[in-house]
């Protein structure tokens, strides 16, 4: 079967990028599989793609690159109709909103056409016009499900399946390192600074203990100098991109996530796989899709005095050996519905029932 992922970007730092990538190297072990990436901005993706899977783009947007038409909107409106117009696959997923409606306008119909949605629904005109045409929704938590099945009105069937972890065995924690971590990329939704302010309660009361940022963004200026004014620079570390973040946070004993709508949730999901237990805010739709409070993780409220109530559960936890491992053998077994192998095998089996 010729299958054929359609993203934005499959060289960006994104979570949804990462679970793409997952699935694409578990599919390519039975099936012909293509990513084909809307643009291209560098050379080479940032996660590593496995060898199998064919990778392909639309536009190529790196410096130095020769368009026929200029550089714009409709420049890559024009590409995209005419590669998908040309698409030689029997099974197309798109993986954004804006992709899913120019797939339902023209990708070949005789294709299995599936939208891939990790977010809330956007504007529902084009949606609604155009979604029916589409042979199913896929969501990665039942709360999101809900969402669009209410917004297209049983116009397509939207199913729930997890994002996919990377191809096994995971790393796995030993639990002795003091180190919480935290990764994903620095933008304002994922609330970084709320995460800085309560570990500045943890240095002083366990100065011994660390944290580790991992990632990059357009937060990084105003995050380091938070930690310089909360005079943090011996207790925060600014550890950079990595394509390996489930290896990074083996190496960490607490996993903190502070966004304010964890979607999709890949940095949790990669947190509890290396069997570390994660402390996160119960945000709507947020991390509470992927922990359960008391038995892969701890959820904290959100709202007034949010930052000394994170503070004091990460010092709980800091403080209670017994019970982070306990935690993280149930963050081990919450990770297993997400192994690549069971998560493409519900893909496949959702395209042959779309099939019929």
């Amino acid at each position: 079967m010729r299958i054929c992922l359609l993203v934005p970007s499959v060289y960006g730092m994104r979570g949804d990028v990462r679970s793409i990538v997952n699935l694409a190297g578990e599919l390519a072990g039975r099936h012909d599989v293509e990513i084909v990436s809307v643009r291209r901005h560098r050379e080479k993706p940032f996660f590593p793609v496995e060898p199998r899977v064919t990778l392909s783009w639309v536009l190529d947007a790196q410096p130095g690159a020769r368009h026929l038409l200029p550089q714009g909107q409709m420049r890559t409106e024009v590409a995209l109709w005419r590669r998908l117009r040309g698409l030689k696959a029997d099974v197309v997923i798109s993986t954004r909103p804006g992709l899913s409606v120019q797939v339902a306008r023209h990708a070949p119909r005789d294709a299995v056409r599936i939208a891939r949605e990790w977010g809330h629904p956007p504007v529902p005109g084009p949606i609604r016009k155009f979604y029916p045409r589409l042979d199913a929704v896929v969501t990665p938590t039942e709360t999101i499900r809900e969402e669009w099945d209410r917004l297209l009105e049983g116009g397509v069937g939207v199913e729930v399946i997890p994002d996919a972890l990377p191809a096994g065995p995971w790393p796995r924690s030993r639990m002795d390192n003091r180190i919480v971590a935290a990764g994903g990329r620095w933008v304002p939704g994922k609330a970084y600074d709320r995460l800085v302010r309560a570990f500045a309660t943890v240095a002083d009361k366990r100065p011994d203990w660390r944290l580790r940022l991992y990632g990059g963004g357009p937060e990084d200026r105003s995050l380091r100098d938070l930690v310089q004014d909360l005079n943090l620079h011996n207790h925060v570390y600014f550890m950079g991109t990595t394509s390996d973040l489930t290896g990074e946070f083996a190496k960490a004993s607490i996993v903190a996530a502070t966004s304010r709508a964890e979607v999709p949730g890949m940095t949790v999901i990669e947190a509890m796989a290396s069997g570390v237990p994660v402390i996160a805010f119960d945000s709507p739709g947020g991390p509470g899709d992927f922990v359960t409070d008391g038995r892969s993780g701890v959820l904290v409220p959100e709202g007034e005095g949010e930052i000394e109530a994170y503070a004091s559960a990460l010092l709980a936890l800091i403080d209670d050996e017994r019970r982070r491992r306990e935690l993280a053998a149930g963050a081990l077994g919450a990770a297993a519905a997400h192994a690549a192998p069971s998560v493409a095998e519900r893909w496949e089996k959702l395209i042959a029932t779309a099939s019929r």
